[in-house]
């Protein structure tokens, strides 16, 4: 799918003044004209994301939504820190340009980066793309995940992007607070696995920079080659433990094609789609990163996906608030159930 295609008039629940915004950026952003036309992207469900078109310039704007916000959500100062960190690396991403934290602008705070142009594959079947170009998006999209554990975090000015070490055990413990925070209904596989993720977390730590929520519909691809132009979305990125993000790449393999909208891929012969196995993904992934396996995997798929159930569940409670940043959030966040059950199926597992 193409960028443009997720394209829609702002939704009224996140309509700002664009005057006042082109009249903040116009002396800010070299070549910035007037006569900006402002459109919203769709598929994203927390922080509202908008094309500016102003001239022959396009840029990116995300900012945090209206209302009532959770504790330490929707931190898009967060995101531009991190992004204008890698600007330098060889991890794909916009350049970034200003972060606004002024919310008398357009009402919250914003950041404004580069519109990179390129196809966005949501689901992880990828039966949309050219089918002989399957593995080698694929690959590039493993590489992109080394590529980002590789970088020096230090070095990049990252050393305070976060605590580095308990990285697992500092999540467990945010996500359990967001889902009370967000609960609505009573869901016993998360509440099971909120007792056993502290109970089983690993030995063995590490720390890299971790994206959050490194997945297919988070990757750009450059518009013909099977490349990864732009890594997207970078609201729950800090410093942690790099197999938490394969894991989270990894979970439609433990989640139902069948399924409407849960974006899995059990059920389906890969061999027949192009596709590679789980296996052969941890397989690359261990070979660019310069591992020789991947211990206690069946704890990074349930801590993901009790970490994915809980972000569900936000998006579902702001969803009944009224101000959830898609129109299809309804639908998406009853899907956290789905998840805490897969995760606690897999935790009894390990």
């Amino acid at each position: 799918m193409s960028v443009n295609d997720s394209l829609v008039p702002p939704l009224e629940a996140h309509r700002f003044d664009e005057n006042a915004l082109q009249e903040y950026l116009g002396p800010k952003l070299e070549g910035f004209s007037a006569g900006m036309r402002v459109m919203q992207f769709q598929g994203g469900q927390s922080n509202p994301t908008f094309l500016l078109e102003a001239g022959s310039k396009r840029y990116v704007l995300r900012k945090k939504p209206p209302g009532k916000l959770l504790p330490s959500a929707h931190m898009i100062e967060r995101e531009y820190k991190v992004i204008a960190a890698l600007n330098g690396t060889d991890v794909p991403v916009p350049t970034a340009h200003l972060l606004c934290e002024d919310a008398d602008i357009i009402g919250t705070p914003f950041y404004v980066m580069d519109f990179v142009d390129g196809r966005v594959y949501a689901e992880p079947h990828l039966r949309s793309a050219p089918r002989e170009e399957r593995p080698a998006i694929f690959e590039s999209m493993v590489d992109t995940l080394a590529r980002l554990h590789n970088v020096d975090w230090q070095a990049v000015g990252l050393a305070d992007f976060g605590k580095p070490e308990n990285y697992v055990a500092r999540q467990i413990k945010r996500w359990s607070q967001q889902y009370e925070a967000s609960k609505t209904e009573e869901m016993p596989a998360m509440e099971s696995l909120m007792r056993w993720l502290p109970d089983n977390i690993p030995d063995q730590d590490e720390t890299g920079i971790a994206h959050g929520d490194f997945r297919h519909g988070n990757l750009m691809l450059h518009p013909e080659r099977t490349e990864v132009v732009a890594v997207l979305d970078w609201e729950l990125s800090t410093l942690g433990h790099p197999l938490a993000d394969l894991a989270y790449f990894c979970l439609p393999y433990h989640l139902p094609a069948s399924e409407k909208g849960a974006k899995g891929l059990v059920g389906l012969d890969f061999a027949a789609e192009n596709i590679p196995s789980e296996e052969d993904v941890l397989a690359a992934y261990c070979k660019r990163s310069g591992r020789d396996g991947i211990p206690n995997w069946n704890f990074f798929l349930a801590f993901s996906l009790f970490r994915l159930a809980a972000i569900l569940q936000g998006v579902y409670a702001r969803a009944l608030a009224g101000n959830a940043s898609n129109a299809d959030a309804l639908q998406v966040g009853k899907r956290a159930g789905l998840l805490a059950q897969v995760g606690w199926d897999l935790a009894q597992r390990n």
